[in-house]
């Protein structure tokens, strides 16, 4: 099995769950081994990226025969913790939040939200889509005794640092922030934020100025 050989830039950290979601796709079509060309071409991620990016990880293919795609996915499966389940916890049950909780992530991989907050829930709690939503009052209460330690943040930019602040306070170690604020967090938490207006904004700066930008 290939180890890591140094530490992963974070540009290649960020496209090992594609690489895992098309190499399922390869798999799942019968493939039995591949090239970088034809990951890239699949993909749209240049071959040279994806050669470096797994050069990261040592020998994960052979010269002449390219990459077994089983081998491959269980080596990213391994990489992305896949065999063991996440418990995530979504604040912020409205237009955005609903999505997700409908969506929800057990669906596609290990990832499921099992627990969401709400202003607009009473105080004995409900149900949506048949995820638990309780008033904000007891995030701390539930999140603690659920042990949960990622958090999805769809709430109002108003509140959204509020938020991190109590989140940060029982030991919360991620945010997948969709709120426009940046938040400030201690070394300890990490926090990806997704500004749908400035991804938007970006993809029509691209659109009009024939912009490829193939390593996302």
């Amino acid at each position: 099995m290939a180890e890591v050989t140094s530490k992963i830039p974070q540009a290649t950290s960020k496209r090992l769950p594609l690489y895992y979601r098309f190499l399922q796709n390869f798999a799942n079509a019968g493939k039995k081994r591949i090239s970088s060309s034809e990951l890239s071409e699949a993909m749209k991620i240049d071959a040279a990226t994806i050669r470096r990016d797994f050069s990261h990880f040592g020998a994960l293919g052979r010269k002449g025969y390219g990459y077994d795609v089983m081998d491959l996915l269980h080596f990213f499966r391994q990489a992305l913790d896949q065999d063991e389940e996440t418990d995530v916890a979504l604040i912020g049950v409205g237009s955005l939040g609903n999505a997700f909780l409908k969506y929800n992530f057990q669906k596609n991989h290990n990832t499921r939200i099992v627990v969401a907050f709400d202003p607009k829930a009473p105080e004995t709690g409900t149900t949506v889509s048949n995820i638990p939503v309780f008033h904000p009052d007891l995030i701390e209460e539930k999140i603690m005794e659920m042990g949960i330690d990622i958090v999805i943040l769809t709430v109002p930019a108003r509140v959204a640092q509020e938020i991190a602040d109590r989140l940060e306070k029982i030991g919360v170690k991620g945010i997948l922030n969709f709120t426009p604020v940046r938040l400030s967090v201690p070394d300890s938490m990490r926090v990806h934020t997704i500004d749908l207006s400035i991804e938007l904004q970006a993809l029509i700066y691209f659109i009009k100025n024939d912009v490829k930008d193939s390593q996302l």
